[in-house]
């Protein structure tokens, strides 16, 4: 095995977890696009141009990355150091800045929303999927740093407001904060925090388990979630108190020195701002004639970037039939061009929807490539028309990796009761069935089967008379059948209900499996906060899921803790 080999592969086995692989087609509410992507991403150019099959083949791209860098690596990492110092980096982020400085280092690139206590745990599998690739890629002779793009200029405040766990009584719960710290259209990064979130800190201590990792946990929120503080630096603040012995670059847009440095870009996209909605809508309609959908509803008017008035709030902007622009609850209307000079002369008083954003970042960073999920996947087969209209080279997307953490005390019910995580996709109440047919009532769940399967042979029997006697009296048994067979499944299902209800242990235990490992019927990963595992087993847990990341899968990883 190469030195390079640990940090490109899987090591589950170095924390003593077990992992095993769902495929993607075997999980509810996944895109064509999604799934094809993942099965092939080369047979999709058309839309994904620079589209890899495997992760070592990324160096390939070192050359035409580091052709078209054009800005200012040292102001763009005079700003990360300031902005990570502010967090609290330690040594190993301020040698990757340093790092970031030469010439010839590109990085690999992810990011999220700031939410809530780091939000759902998907936000800590992109930040360390970045954070593998980045080793591997290193251990592979081309020099790679981590960074993490934190998505402050977002406004919808009520997508990061809310953090769900699992409380100590094993039940899912969620605290919040008041959706007054935010003033509508407000990017999230202008969010201040004030007295409230000490409140939802001590409803958040209560709720949890009060383990030997209790007290740690309390210590890393109550440093990072501070009245006065932003609710972006709060975020950054306790990825980087987690994450940050990895290396991990934490980025804000919102930055005034990163504003200046992508004026350029800003004004380009606004000059070509026809162009590139035409290009988008043309882009929509070749996913759709395919087969497939398109994420973004692009328009041929509208506008690549958002318009901040005098308090910050941002409006979209759209083309009226005259030809020029105007900003929703903004006075004026502007041409291309007026709105271009207006972004280079003040960028801050604009930012990159969401067609724009990647290349944006791309702009900044001499990014190698993008680890992201489903909807962004989707999204970049839309934005690659934006990165070819402003000639910048298109960024390959990776999947980021999808976990699902069964700890302990669940991994036993499932064990007990013959289950695996698949078998709560259809829902709590076919779950609570197969367990009563196969264990709590097998007995008696054999007695129905045999039952409905006599009747039923007998009905056939009596069938085959009546109908060479009359064929009317045939349909009519095939009308009594179907009535019998109701009352049979009618009769079942009471049965069912009426053995779980006797067996209340098993009931709680399959309940509480379900709202830990499928809550609100989505996968675990999109609505679990990093809280619940942190009160559970401490900060080790990080540790395990870096060791479970796999860059080498595109399947779903069901890890036992």
């Amino acid at each position: 095995m190469s030195t390079a080999e640990p940090a490109c592969y899987s090591t589950p086995e170095e924390s003593g977890l077990r992992v095993e692989t769902l495929p993607f087609e075997r999980i509810p509410h996944q895109t064509r696009l999604f799934l094809d992507y993942l099965k092939d991403p080369i047979s999709l150019r058309q839309f994904y141009p620079s589209a890899v099959r495997f992760h070592h083949e990324l160096p390939q791209r070192v050359t035409e990355v580091l052709d078209n860098y054009q800005v200012d690596r040292e102001r763009v990492c005079d700003a990360l150091e300031a902005m990570n110092r502010r967090w609290g980096a330690g040594k190993q982020t301020l040698n990757n800045i340093a790092l970031l400085r030469e010439a010839d280092c590109i990085a690999v690139v992810s990011g999220q929303q700031a939410g809530l206590f780091t939000g759902p745990l998907y936000t800590i599998y992109k930040a360390l999927s970045a954070v593998k690739l980045a080793g591997c890629l290193s251990q592979r002779d081309t020099k790679s740093v981590p960074v993490f793009w934190m998505a402050s200029e977002d406004h919808d405040f009520a997508e990061v407001a809310l953090a769900e766990f699992i409380n100590r009584e094993c039940r899912l719960d969620k605290v919040e904060v008041s959706e007054d710290l935010h003033q509508e259209a407000q990017p999230v990064g202008h969010v201040l925090l004030d007295d409230s979130i000490n409140a939802v800190l001590d409803q958040l201590f209560e709720l949890l388990p009060n383990s030997e990792f209790a007290a740690d946990m309390k210590v890393l929120l109550k440093q990072a979630w501070v009245p006065g503080r932003g609710y972006v630096d709060s975020f950054a603040t306790m990825m980087t108190s987690l994450l940050g012995r990895y290396g991990l670059i934490f980025l804000d847009p919102l930055d005034e020195n990163l504003k200046q440095l992508a004026a350029p870009l800003y004004a380009r996209a606004a000059a070509k701002a026809p162009e590139i909605g035409e290009a988008l809508e043309r882009r929509s309609r070749e996913l759709e004639e395919a087969g497939y959908h398109a994420q973004v509803l692009a328009s041929a008017n509208s506008f690549p970037l958002f318009l901040h008035n005098q308090e910050g709030k941002r409006h979209a902007v759209t083309r009226l039939e005259n030809g020029k622009y105007k900003a929703k609850e903004c006075e004026g209307e502007y041409t291309s061009e007026e709105l271009a000079e207006l972004a280079l002369r003040s960028p801050q008083q604009f930012s990159p929807n969401v067609t724009l954003r990647a290349v944006v970042q791309d702009y900044l960073l001499p990014t190698i490539a993008y680890h992201g999920g489903a909807a962004e996947i989707a999204y970049f087969a839309q934005t690659a028309e934006v990165y070819r209209v402003l000639e910048r080279p298109v960024t390959p997307i990776l999947p980021r990796s999808s976990l699902t953490m069964i700890e302990h005390h669940t991994g036993r019910t499932l064990e007990r009761y013959g289950l695996k995580l698949d078998d709560f996709f259809e829902g709590l109440e076919p779950v609570l069935k197969l367990v009563v047919e196969e264990h709590l009532g097998a007995n008696t769940a054999k007695l129905f089967t045999d039952a409905e399967q006599k009747v039923n042979s007998e009905l056939d029997r009596l069938r085959r008379d009546l109908h060479a006697i009359d064929p009317t009296l045939a349909t009519a048994l095939d009308t009594g059948r179907r009535k019998i067979n109701y009352q049979l499944e009618g009769l079942r299902s009471r049965f069912h209900r009426a053995q779980i209800a006797r067996d209340e242990a098993a009931q709680r235990q399959l309940l509480r499996a379900f709202e830990q490992l499928y809550p609100n019927k989505d996968l675990q990963e999109r609505h679990i906060n990093i809280t619940s595992l942190l009160a559970r087993h401490g900060t080790y847990v990080i540790e395990w899921i870096y060791n479970a990341i796999n860059l080498s899968s595109n399947e779903h990883q069901v890890v036992y803790l």
